[in-house]
């Protein structure tokens, strides 16, 4: 019986017993016999589908992928250089041997055959590289030109800062002699958009320290122990570029009670950020910590342990100074005439600085609608402010209500006291 019938006969018993695996092998072993290598690869692929861990089925899927490959042509051969140094020509250059038995015969497969099979899977020209875990994260680390003096009003804040940080930074012989370390941690809270990041940022400016602002978007990774790693990383940079002040924005989101937080890896780095406030991971030395949140009792009281974040201030909605330096600021280089500045004060009392800032954009677009429709360019009136005034409300007392009720019945070891003395002097408890 001729080579080629005797493969037809055992290719219809392997369709009449698929499992059959020595009948499958043997088939394969004769079309490689007879020069039929790419049906034997089917067979053996088959074969290792039902048994992957086959010894035989490897060695011969190696077998039949070394004779699927055509060697490369032979290189020409070197011409001796002139001269006693002339060295024998080398001879052409071999394929290396295939690589032992695989788990995946398809990944084999492809890679034996590289420059003929395309890959399965093609990267889409959109998809970034794979990202490794050497790469580096650069942050920004920057100068700040603000100062105290360009922040309106918050006299009791600045004299806090003052104590905290700026006198023992400007008085360096006292410090030594009084023994103040160059470190420490203060929580700035109260409504949103009453200038805490502005704040932060005049600290950095007045004390001509660097500034690095961390918010919970800089830290959180998908993959685990990236986010402790991120946290770590820009400690680290703060600490590089000392003195300077690192200002965690939004602390809450990063520091939230952990009674409350029901995920594990929040719990860590939880945990990473007390380690990283009392310097176990290196010296905090003139690195300066600022705090930000609207809602401080969902911080971890962990994070208010003396020696952390131990100095808590009550940032306030801008005084009646405050809001007319707030209010000048964002009208000077606007077209303004005959505009009451007492009158607009007074209407604002419970209007955070972003509220301020938002009543002057809204007058403006009134001024500039108007403007379009007559098609005479005119000024920013008063009557624009007080048609804003009955748009914009202050976003502040939705806080308030919330703030009041912490205070009344929250204020464990006298934390709110100053919250308390603010709505009692509002009348608001």
């Amino acid at each position: 019986m001729s080579s080629d019938a005797l493969i037809d006969s055992l290719s219809s018993a392997v369709d009449a017993r698929p499992d059959d695996l020595p009948l499958r092998l043997h088939l394969a072993t004769l079309l490689l016999d007879a020069g039929r290598g790419g049906e034997a690869i089917a067979q053996i692929g088959q074969a290792l589908a039902r048994e992957p861990g086959s010894d035989a089925a490897q060695a011969l899927m190696q077998r039949a992928l070394g004779a699927a490959v055509p060697p490369p042509p032979p290189a020409p051969p070197a011409v001796p250089a002139a001269g006693p140094a002339a060295t024998a020509p080398q001879p052409p250059a071999q394929r290396p041997a295939p690589a032992g038995p695989t788990d995946d015969p398809l990944a084999a497969y492809e890679q034996e055959l590289a420059d003929v099979v395309p890959p399965r899977f093609a990267r889409a020209g959109d998809e970034p590289e794979p990202v490794t875990g050497d790469d580096d994260r650069v942050y920004d680390v920057e100068t700040s030109t603000i100062r105290l003096a360009d922040v309106g009003g918050m006299s009791a804040v600045k004299e806090r800062l003052e104590l905290a940080f700026l006198g023992p930074l400007r008085n360096p012989e006292l410090r030594r002699m009084y023994g103040k370390s160059l470190r420490g941690g203060l929580m700035l809270y109260g409504p949103p958009g009453c200038g805490k990041t502005f704040l932060a940022r005049a600290v950095a400016g007045e004390m001509g320290a660097k500034f690095v602002s961390l918010s919970i978007v800089d830290v959180l990774d998908m993959w685990m122990g990236n986010s402790e790693r991120n946290l770590h990383e820009l400690f680290e940079a703060a600490r590089r570029n000392a003195p300077c002040v690192l200002f965690l924005d939004e602390v809450d989101a990063l520091g939230h009670k952990r009674s409350q937080v029901s995920s594990s890896s929040m719990r860590t780095l939880g945990n990473q950020l007390l380690a990283e406030l009392d310097g176990m991971e290196g010296s905090n030395e003139g690195v300066f910590v600022l705090a930000a949140t609207n809602t401080p009792w969902d911080v971890d009281p962990a994070l208010r342990r003396p020696g952390r974040l131990d100095r808590v201030v009550l940032v306030l909605p801008p005084d009646a100074e405050a809001r007319a330096a707030i209010l000048e600021y964002h009208l000077r280089e606007r077209p303004i005439a005959g505009i009451d500045l007492r009158k607009v004060v007074a209407a604002t009392e419970d209007f955070s600085g972003a509220d301020l800032a938002h009543l002057c954009e809204t007058a403006a677009e009134y001024a500039m609608a108007d403007s379009v429709r007559s098609g005479e360019v005119r000024m920013i009136e008063q009557r624009d402010v007080e048609r804003a005034l009955k748009e914009v409300r202050p976003s502040t007392r939705p806080w308030m209500a919330t703030a009041r009720n912490v205070a009344m019945f929250a204020n464990e070891g006298g934390v709110y006291d100053d919250l308390v003395a603010y709505l009692k002097k509002r009348k608001l408890i």
